[in-house]
This record gives structure tokens, sequence and C-alpha cells, in this order.
């Protein structure tokens, strides 16, 4: 298959050892990329059961067909290995730069296995790949280490842990060019207990396409269709532009999930960081959006420095709504101190707001109110050092709260659950309890999608369908799941894709993927490699003994919220029961996992 180079690079930290792996040219037909052949690696090389922080978990970089070719979305890329909070595998995805240089370097990922006896950092540049001793980058934050490792070999893009993976705190994320985070599963903390500091690479290939020509006009109109008017708003304001749009709908999470609607959300949103904090938008590889915030002001004396980047939507709603905090200053800060510890915000944001209710409701000794921004920061860096009650948060929020009782903690399979408030929408709700990789926002249907007239007709989906409504909805979740699972796999940007109305481009896209890689798809070829890799997920989860017993919700979501537009609407514990089980048929799931039957359908009979 073109668009691929057919190899990753295999590192052995424990040997000190750099070497290449052929990939089965099977796998490329089955699966394309990203996701699908990292999962299938970590399912050949890392047995279940297998701790996250022990030498023989792998941590895998991986690209697909369109990294390298500069086309808008193609920026991305994914992190996957054996999660420290949900013990499975889980993948992580981000933007920026290194995906492109990745895409470029004549391999299409690296597999890091072992552990270092130091510190060290892996630097691939022209297709030549070394380890280099670390120990002076050690104990910094990632702004500097970016900074050294870009001056001592110019043109590299870089990934880097800071204190908080060398600690392994189970919060901690990958940081990529200096403000892009590979968040969620604490794949930060893995990399820290291998001992990798950072990773820096710069490509000097030429994509191998099957139709450079096509490719062009395809990326050409491409990049013409994205910049619409809408597309343009959204650059302008970013993801931060749906902060008060939510909490009119009553459902942006405030005050750790007890209510729906923040009074004070004008002062954080991102209307009043355009007129206030903004200075700059910064953009991916081949990107036109630009929808990345570039802020500079101070919180308590202290300078939030433009390098660390900006608050998107999740981290002004986790450490701002979530925590009662309306000053956007604090949250500025915050940010900056979670991309320099490297943090996720979403994870650390969930655990602040459930210490400060843990306070309120006295079980814990120290007093932590709501709402004080300066509360926030320091609670941030508590995290990030292992400092007292912190240390116990780091080592895992779902851990800290069975210890204290704190059932509001809000976890699924050990994920923090993301600013998405499901009892408004009903149907991600049956992402968040089924998904293998724990709560993920980013590849759930969102019931708003629905309301339409008819969504996405190529997909049979053709009715509009109400946001409180969950009967009836599984079929439509999967479907969307297996169309999320696809764009993962090439690896592209959910902000440049269509998934529903008019503007709907998938067909453009599966003309690139064929002009990159000569294989021609149709709609149902393409939800069934989103299919057959999401199922890689849930096969791994269930070898590892995880089964129906941990899909379920916070009990927080079967109980009202208070006020605004979606009040009173409770998610019926039995409905969600029956609709997750409809669920499990249309995706061919049994007790112990993926069916049989369901993995010949998928092509995947070898792995039964």
């Amino acid at each position: 298959m073109n668009g691929v180079y057919g190899r990753y690079l295999e590192v052995d930290l424990g040997a000190e050892r750099v070497a290449e792996r052929e990939i089965p040219s099977r796998w490329y037909e089955l699966h394309l990329g990203g996701r699908g052949i990292a999962a299938r690696l970590l399912l050949d090389l890392v047995p279940p059961g297998t701790d996250a922080f022990s030498p023989d978990n792998a941590l895998v970089w991986a690209t697909g067909p369109l990294q390298g070719t500069g086309l808008a979305g193609a920026g991305r890329h994914v992190v996957m290995a054996v999660s420290p909070k949900t013990r499975s595998i889980a993948d992580s995805y981000v933007g920026g730069y290194l995906g492109h240089e990745l895409g470029r370097s004549g391999y299409d990922g690296i597999i890091v296995r072992g552990q270092a006896n130091e510190p060290v950092y892996l630097l691939l540049v022209g297709g030549h790949a070394e380890l280099r001793e670390a120990g002076d980058l050690w104990g910094k934050m990632t702004g500097e280490v970016d900074a050294i490792l870009k001056e001592r070999h110019p043109g590299v893009r870089v990934a880097a842990i800071g204190p908080a993976g060398e600690k392994l705190v189970s919060q901690a994320c990958i940081i990529h060019d200096v403000n892009r985070a590979a968040g969620r599963p604490g794949l930060g903390a893995v990399m820290g207990a291998k001992r990798l500091k950072a990773v820096a690479v710069k490509g000097d290939q030429e994509k191998p396409l099957a139709d450079p020509d096509g490719f062009a006009r395809g990326r050409a109109a491409f990049a013409r269709e994205l910049m619409d008017e809408g597309t343009r708003r959204f650059g302008e304001y970013g993801t931060a532009r749906g902060l008060t749009w939510l909490s009119e709908m009553g459902i942006l999470p405030t005050k750790n999930f007890q209510e729906g609607v923040f009074d004070r959300a004008s002062e954080i949103g991102g209307e009043r960081m355009a007129q206030t904090i903004l200075v700059g938008r910064d953009t991916c590889a081949g990107c036109p959006v630009r929808c990345k915030r570039v802020v500079e002001t101070s919180f308590a004396g202290r300078p939030v420095d433009p390098v660390y980047g900006g608050p998107e939507y999740e981290t002004l709603a986790a450490l701002g709504s979530l925590c009662l905090c309306p000053d956007l200053r604090a949250v500025a800060l915050a940010n900056q101190l979670c991309n320099a510890y490297g943090m996720d915000t979403i994870s650390v944001g969930v655990a602040i707001a459930a210490l400060m209710e843990a306070s309120e409701k006295g079980l814990v000794a120290e007093r932590i109110p709501w709402g004080d921004g300066g509360e926030i920061v320091s609670w941030v860096e508590r995290i990030a050092r292992r400092e007292g009650l912190g240390d116990e948060v780091a080592a895992g929020l779902a851990r800290w709260a069975e210890k204290v009782g704190a059932k509001f903690a809000m976890t699924v399979k050990g994920v923090e659950v993301p600013m998405h408030e499901p009892r408004g929408k009903v149907a991600l709700g049956l992402s968040y309890a089924l998904s293998p990789r724990g709560a993920n926002h980013m590849e759930g249907m969102h019931d708003t999608m629905l309301d339409l007239d008819s969504p996405t007709p190529e997909l049979r989906i053709t009715q509009r369908m109400d946001r409180f409504a969950l009967w009836g909805k599984a079929k439509a979740v999967v479907t969307y799941e297996n169309l999320r699972s696809f764009v993962n796999s090439l690896v592209l940007c959910s902000f440049v894709t269509r998934e529903v109305g008019a503007k709907y481009n998938f067909p453009l896209i599966r003309e690139l993927v064929g002009h990159a890689t000569g294989v021609e798809l149709g709609p149902k070829e393409m939800l069934a490699i989103g299919e057959r890799n999401f199922a890689l997920l849930r096969l791994y989860a269930s070898r590892a003994g995880i089964g129906q017993d941990a899909d379920r919700l916070p009990s927080r979501f079967h109980q009202p919220l208070p006020r605004g537009a979606s009040a009173d609407r409770p998610i019926p514990p039995d409905a969600f029961q029956a609709e997750a089980e409809a669920y499990r048929r249309a995706r061919g799931w049994g007790q112990g996992g993926v069916l049989p039957e369901r993995l010949r359908d998928l092509g995947l009979e070898d792995l039964i």
C-alpha cells in the first residue's frame, strides 16, 4: 500500500538499541494506520495484565497515510500504551508539528520498549535514530526541554515529559511542541517510568503517494471547502467559543458536575478571552484554521508566557466552571503550569473539583474553597510535585476516591470524565460508559449532532433525534464511533471533518486516501476499518480482565441537574442499561469481549 513506509522504528531502552520492525502488509490493508497499527503492535508485544510502569509495557507513536503530506488536519498523530488508569491499552491524539515530521521520517511510527538505566532522549533526524543522554534535562519543565533540544538539533520537533511524568503522576501527559498535550490516559507517566525524557524528530523524505498530482488537487480542494465562514469563526474563537453556549443549554460542567449552569460563564468564555488576554493564534502543520489559543497575562504576580499557548474549552471548563472559578487569568496560569509540568488539564481539573467537594463534605482535613483561583494554581503544583494530599491524588483519582469514600469522583474506568454533560446529551453517556479507554468525548456521538432533519444520509442516519432521548440511539452511536475511529486511523483532526449536514466531507476524505494509498474506499469499507480498529481496544481490555461490570457511569449522572435548560432529566439507570445492551449487540460484544463470529466478520480471525 502506498502512503506508508511499511516499517516502524523500534527502540529498546534497556539494551540501548534501535532497529527497524517491518509491518505486515496485511495489517495496512486491514487497519490503514494510526490507532489500528498501534493497537495491533501492542496486542503482539504487551501481554494483557502487564503493569503500565513495567519495562514490558510498550509506548507507540503512530501516524497514518496522510501525515507528512501537508494536508490540513493531518498534523495529528497518536500515542498508545497500556494506561496506568485503565490497565488496558489506551490511545491519545495530539496535534502540532511532530506528526508531520514523523510522516517524513521514513518510518510510520516509533515503538519504545524497556527501561533506560539513566534518563535518555531519542533523536530521529534524516532517517537516522540514536539515544542520547538526558541527565541534564531531567527535572526540567517541558518548555525548557523543547528550547534546549531545538538549539542542539535545529529543525527538530519535540515531544517531552515534565516533572509530573518523571514522578509517575497518573495525570501526566506527553507535551508536544510545548503546548499540545497527548493527554487523558496518563501516558506521560509511562514515558517517565521508561526514563525517556523526550523524542525529537526531523524528517526529510517525501511520502510515497499513489497519485501525487491527484492528491495535490484534492488537498487544495479540501482546504478551500474547509475555510467557510463557520470555520473562520471557529478559528477566531477556538473551542472556547462553546463555553457560554453550553451553559445556556444547561450542560456546562459546573461545581464537579453538580450543576450545568455557571452564572459567570461569560467571564471565562472565548469572547472574553479574545477581548482581554488573547495575543495570537497558533496552528498545526498544514492547517489554515489557526484555532490554537495564545495568551499573555499574569496572575498573583506570576507571568503567563505565550510560549505555552493558552486554555482551550476543556481547560476553561475543567479549571474554571467545574471548580466555580470565574478568573480567566488564574485558569490561564493553571493551564501553563499543566503544560510546563506535563499534565492533562481535564484530569487535573476533575481532581481539584473532587478535592473541593471532599473538603466541603469534610472528607479531607484541608480547607479547599470553591472558586479560589489561587487554590487551583496551588493544587496544580501540589499534584505535579506529589506533595501531601496531592501525592495521593497523583497516584490515581479513582483509587484516592475509593480510599476516602468520595463517591462523587467523576471517573469511568479510572479516566476522568471530560467537559461534556451527558444528562443533556444522553447518548454520549453510552460512549463514556462503554469505551474501552474510559470516558472519552472525542470519539462518541454528541446528541446535538442529530438536531437536523437528515443528519448523515450516506450512513443511513436520516432521522432527527432529541438530545434527551435515549431509546434507539445505540446503533447511531456505534456508527459515529466507527466513523471517528476511521478518522483516528488516518490520523486526521476532528475539527476538519464534517460528520453531519450538507457539508459532510467524507467522500472527499476517502478520495484523498485513495490518491495517497491507491486503495479505493466506500462508506461500508470506511466504517469497517473504524469498527475493526475500535474492536482491538475492547479485545485487549477483555483479555486484561475488564468486563461489562466496568461499563457504567458515575452515579451522579443518574440524578437530575437542579436548574437550567437541561434540568430535571436524569439518565434513567434501567433504560441506560437496556440501551447499553443494545450497543453491545450492535458491536458483537459478549461478556467475554468481542465475540468470535464478529472477529471473523472483521477479518480478525487470527485474534480469536
